[in-house]
């Protein structure tokens, strides 16, 4: 894996379940980047209709998901900046944060759910795909030759 993507990684994380998955992929390459990891959460605000939850509640789940990335990458020497931003549109959202924050790639790994869930809420991570000019990294969330 080419070091020069993880410089200054963009790293969304949407649960804590995500975190977890991603750190776990992430740790092996962090190391030898030498870089840093910007942690970006992203409150989905509802557009004008009443949200599931106060803002209050969300940026408490998203303080522990930082914390399950921060303790997975604990033994880690490269820095961790962590960020909540809120927007409509997810995708949208972390692409301008990876411009916002200058990242050299975002990489994450890719949530688990039924193709008939995200073809019904539309699937982020295709949107990401889609409408990004920022090198994405997608990282197995299992090791590599596990079924």
């Amino acid at each position: 894996m080419s070091e020069s993507f993880l410089q200054r990684a963009m790293v969304p994380v949407a649960s804590r379940d995500n975190a977890a998955a991603t750190t776990a992929a992430l740790a092996p390459y962090v190391d030898a980047a030498g870089g840093t990891v910007v942690v970006l959460h992203v409150i989905e605000k509802a557009g004008g209709a009443l949200d599931k939850a106060s803002v209050e509640q969300r940026e408490l789940a998203a303080r522990e998901i930082f914390a399950v990335v921060s303790d997975g990458l604990e033994d880690a020497e490269a820095p961790l900046e962590t960020e909540i931003r809120y927007g409509t549109d997810v995708a949208e959202t972390i692409v301008d944060a990876a411009h916002d924050v200058d990242a050299s790639a975002i990489v994450f790994t890719p949530r688990t759910g039924s193709r008939w869930k995200k073809l019904l809420s539309g699937d982020v991570t295709h949107k990401l795909l889609d409408a990004s000019d920022v090198p994405i990294l997608v990282l197995p969330d299992r090791p590599v030759g596990d079924a």
